[in-house]
């Protein structure tokens, strides 16, 4: 499956973490496609921008860091585009801060509501974040043909 790993890139443990849970989707066999390896070298916002839509376009599913008290500006930026195009979306949380109102979600309700799966920890190493993500990824919601509808796959909370 072409997985978009989407999440927040700005400092050395997020991207070692990143870096980590990439490699372990990858040995299970999934192409996946890390942001943070497409922004370096002397390249323009713009291109930059392109080349993220593209490798959105070309995704099967997205799998998207909700972590902090507000997810990641960029990643609820891709999710909302990812949804646009009716991609599937897996969010995930390692975090354990919660909001108070069940009701909305326990993160921005906009980003907890339009996921097709949510993670939503906490999750106290990447490898077994890794492991629950990847049986994810064969549900029937995640490979549907482009119909327009959005199903949700429910929450699991560990």
């Amino acid at each position: 499956m072409k997985i978009y790993l989407a999440g927040p890139l700005f400092t050395a443990a997020e991207l070692a973490f990143n870096k980590n849970l990439a490699t372990s989707l990858s040995e299970a066999g999934h192409d996946v496609f890390l942001p943070q390896e497409q922004s370096s070298g002397e390249r323009t916002a713009l291109s930059i921008l392109r080349s993220l839509l593209e490798a959105i376009q070309l995704c099967d599913v997205v799998i998207a860091n909700m972590d902090g008290p507000d997810p990641d500006s960029g990643t609820s930026w891709e999710c909302g585009y990812a949804f646009g195009r009716d991609k599937p979306i897996i969010a995930f949380r390692t975090d354990v801060r919660r909001d108070q109102n069940e009701n909305l979600g326990p993160y921005n309700l906009m980003m907890w509501a339009s996921a097709t799966a949510r993670l939503d920890g906490p999750y106290p190493a990447m490898s077994k974040l890794a492991a629950d993500l990847l049986p994810l990824l064969n549900a029937p919601a995640l490979k549907r043909e482009q119909s327009g509808q959005h199903t949700n796959l429910g929450t699991w909370r560990k």
